[in-house]
Order: C-alpha cells, then sequence, then structure tokens
C-alpha cells in the first residue's frame, strides 16, 4: 500500500501543477485505513482535474512516469475494479487524457483577458474631462466632426464586445475586460490567452505588453465591414465566437509565432530613456511597468518589441535625415539622406511596409507605353496585372527571420549615398543605424517614439524568444 500511497501523492502534485479551467480528465483521491493500521480498506473516490495540457510539459519526468507506470496496477486490483463508478470515470479520465497528450496544439480559455479598443469617441472624452457627454458633443459638432459617425462606430463596437463576453460567459469561461489605460502585467500572467477586440492597433497594443513566445494572444475584428483586421482572426468568426472557441480548445489551428525586431540602443547619451506614447493624452499617459530604463551601461535594450516595424528618421518629416547604415554585421558604414528608414516584420510586411513600396498601377502602365505598349488602367488590364503580382510579392511569411529595410526617398545624385551601391531596399538579419539628425525619432510600431538624435546608434535583430505565439485556425 505504500507505493498506492505515493502514487496517490504524485497525482496530487500533478492536479496542483496543471492548474486551469478546462477539465480534460480525472485523476483519483483515494485514502485507505490500511494506512493507519485499521482493518477494513475503504475506498473514496473524488474528481480532480488535469488541467491545460500546455503545461504537462513543465511536470517532473519522474512524476509522469510513476503515474502511467504504476496507475495500470492500481486500476485492477480488487478492491478498485469492484467500483462501477471508479471503473468508468478513471477509463474516461485516461482516454481524454490521451487524447490531449496528442493534441499539443490544445489551447486552454478557463480565463480570457478581453483587452478593449479605445474608440474614437472614448479617446475625445478623456481629452475633455471636464466636460459633460452633451457639451463635448457640442463641442464636436462645433469643430466640425461628424459626431453621429463617431458615436455610432463607438456603440458598434461597445455591442460587439459586450455579445464576445456574454458569448464566454455562456461557455463557463472566466472574462476580464481591460482598456488600454488598465492593461497590466498581472492581468496578462493570471490570463490563459489574451484576446484583443477592435482591429490591427488593438492587436498592437495588447501584443506590446507581452515579452515572451509563451502566452498566447487571439484578435477579434469588431469591425469587420471597415476594417482589415489583418492580424485578427478571419472576418467569418467575428459572428461565430463560440466556433472559434471551440477550435481552439480542441486544438483545431496551428501555432505562428510572429517574429518581433529587438531594439538596443548601442550608444546612447541620454541617462534616463522614456518613451512617449503617441496616441495619449500629455496628461493622460498609457503607463507600462518598463515605460524607462535607467542604467549606467552604454548598452540599452528598448522595452518594447516591434511586431509590424521600426521607423527611424527626422520627427519633422519635411527635413532630411542623415543616417549612417550597416548591414549584418558589416564594418562599412553607408551615409544616407532620405526621409528615414523603415525596418519591417513578416507581419509588417502588409502594412507600411507595402504602403511604402506598393508599385501603382499608374507607374507600371507608363512603364508599358514606354515599350510601345498601350495598356489600359482597367480592372483585368495588363498593368493592373502585373502590379498586383509585384505588390503582393512584397508579403512575406511571419514567421521570417530576416527584417525588410526601406530606405524611404534616398538621395541619389552626385555624392550621396556614400559609398555608392546600397539598394534602397532589402533584407538583413542585423541591422545597425548610427543618427546625424538634428531633431529624430525612433519609433516602434507607430505607437512609441524614443529620441533619436546625433550620435545615437541602434542594432536591430530578431531573435526565437522574442516571438509572439498566435494563431492560425484550420478551416
Amino acid at each position: 500500500m505504500r507505493r498506492e500511497c505515493v502514487l496517490a501523492v504524485q497525482i496530487g502534485r500533478i492536479a496542483r501543477h496543471t492548474r486551469s479551467a478546462l477539465s480534460i480528465g480525472y485523476a483519483l483521491h483515494w485514502t485507505s485505513p490500511r494506512l493507519f493500521n485499521l482493518n477494513a480498506p475503504q475506498v473514496d473516490v473524488t474528481f480532480f482535474s488535469f488541467y491545460n495540457c500546455q503545461q504537462l510539459s513543465n511536470i517532473p519526468k519522474t512524476i509522469l512516469t510513476s503515474f502511467f507506470v504504476c496507475l495500470p496496477k492500481i486500476l485492477f486490483m480488487k478492491d478498485f475494479t469492484s467500483l462501477p463508478l471508479f471503473k468508468k470515470s478513471i477509463h474516461t479520465g485516461l482516454n481524454n487524457v490521451i487524447c490531449k497528450f496528442r493534441n499539443y496544439n490544445s489551447l486552454a480559455t478557463d480565463k480570457v483577458l478581453v483587452v478593449s479598443k479605445l474608440s474614437r469617441f472614448e479617446f475625445e472624452k478623456k481629452k475633455a474631462k471636464n466636460l459633460t457627454e452633451k457639451q463635448l458633443v457640442e463641442s464636436l459638432k462645433q469643430r466640425g466632426t461628424d459626431v453621429e459617425k463617431l458615436v455610432r462606430h463607438h456603440d458598434l463596437h461597445k455591442k460587439f464586445e459586450e455579445n464576445v463576453v456574454n458569448t464566454f460567459k455562456n461557455m463557463g469561461i472566466s472574462v476580464k475586460v481591460v482598456n488600454r489605460y488598465q492593461y497590466t502585467e498581472d492581468d496578462i500572467e493570471d490570463a490563459d490567452v489574451v484576446i484583443p477586440i477592435g482591429g490591427d492597433g488593438t492587436f498592437l497594443l495588447a501584443a506590446s505588453m507581452i515579452f515572451d513566445n509563451k502566452k498566447p494572444v487571439v484578435g477579434l475584428n469588431s469591425d469587420p465591414n471597415r476594417s482589415e483586421g489583418y492580424l485578427c482572426l478571419p472576418k467569418k468568426y467575428s459572428t461565430n465566437i463560440r466556433n472559434a472557441v471551440e477550435r481552439l480548445n480542441s486544438g483545431n489551428f496551428k501555432w505562428l509565432m510572429r517574429s518581433r525586431i529587438r531594439t538596443t540602443l548601442l550608444v546612447c547619451d541620454e541617462k534616463k530613456i522614456t518613451g512617449r506614447y503617441l496616441h495619449d493624452n500629455e496628461s493622460d499617459q498609457f503607463r507600462r511597468q518598463k515605460d524607462s530604463i535607467v542604467t549606467g551601461e552604454t548598452t540599452k535594450v528598448l522595452p518594447c518589441l516591434a511586431l509590424n516595424e521600426v521607423f527611424m528618421g527626422e520627427t519633422l518629416s519635411a527635413r532630411v535625415s542623415h543616417l549612417q547604415l550597416r548591414l549584418n554585421g558589416s564594418t562599412e558604414n553607408t551615409n544616407l539622406k532620405c526621409s528615414g528608414i523603415c525596418i519591417s516584420t513578416g507581419t509588417g510586411s502588409t502594412s507600411w511596409h507595402m504602403s511604402i513600396n506598393r508599385l501603382p498601377v499608374q507607374n507600371v502602365a507608363e512603364l508599358l507605353r514606354l515599350l510601345d505598349i498601350d495598356p489600359t488602367e482597367g480592372k483585368d488590364s495588363l498593368a493592373t496585372v502585373l502590379a498586383d503580382i509585384y505588390n503582393k510579392n512584397l508579403v512575406f511569411n511571419s514567421d521570417d527571420k530576416r527584417m525588410a529595410y526601406t530606405i524611404r526617398e534616398l538621395i541619389s545624385a552626385a555624392v550621396w549615398p556614400d559609398p555608392k551601391g546600397i539598394k534602397p531596399r532589402g533584407f538583413a538579419k542585423k541591422i545597425e543605424i548610427k543618427s546625424n539628425c538634428f531633431d529624430a525619432s525612433l519609433v516602434i510600431d507607430g505607437g512609441v517614439s524614443y529620441q533619436f538624435n546625433d550620435g545615437t546608434t541602434a542594432l536591430l535583430e530578431i531573435m526565437p524568444e522574442d516571438a509572439l505565439r498566435t494563431v492560425i485556425i484550420n478551416d
């Protein structure tokens, strides 16, 4: 009986190691008066839960080995097998556990953290704290804002969010809703999955607080008629939340580890580096635990990982940016005069990277005319087809370990660039940029900005441990 007692303790340890809300099996807890030198054996079968198979890999192998080796011996002991309830429960439980082990993609959704979009109407209300809603509406009308449109889109989003939350609750899922000002690392740690509701901007906000590749992020598009939502689940799931959750729970999806850019300031005179959040009021900033870095060291890793892109250039767009560029560990600097440099991930290749490099149909048509081809610019014209092929090739995989750099409006005249030969667009695994600018910024995902003035040097690279864990649902 000593061995069986040890097994019961080990089962309890497994249950404690695997806390989550989705029960996928049964463990047994039993006591016997024999342990206390009593005469008659007594079996008390109660239900424990095996949870979240993602976490089972953290359980010591000795515990799992003992569980699967010793349990069959327990199952066929006379005292145990005489109990129909026990036999049914434990066999059902083992079947579920084994199935879940095979399905390593299973995603627990017991505790969900919903990150709510900050609508334009909510943003305006935060800016005008001293005004009542009626006064705010009048003020916006006087400014020329289409208030009805503003309110309509706000209500649409909130109605969608309410529907999502109610669906989760009806499925027995614990839900916590936070906005950008309430979003904390403690909330992330406590949740099984983070679900931003809104569009790509809300998804980027949610991702910006996650600094490893462990916590899953699954986005829902709250306005699929107006927003593409490239980072969110396909639009059809916006009207069928339950189906999306069931597919995640059953493992009917693939993990997508989206590469992110780590930015390290190799040289910086600033003693305290603090990010400025571009979408907030100056008096009401979105604060993170890692807002600023105070260190005596020369090298400083910025507390933000770029899911889309990093931009470096003069803050005033009309001013020329003077930058020095090194690619893939080269010791040779290329001196540039341009309108800034955009460094993109595969995820960001559908965003700003695409907008900068997109080839318009008009340009293709003009090139064809130079070849004495008289093309039209209609939907099915040669110019349209060629432009579409070119633009689609700008997009690369979200898990690609390379970064795409684009030198915006590179001045190529006289002595610039120095030396000659740099391509205005290309790929690299390591990029080093030194600023010779007057009043420049380093902007991450269009949301947080750091000073990037003369002498400051930034190293950009992609590390596997910085990836963002997302999903692609199997259709």
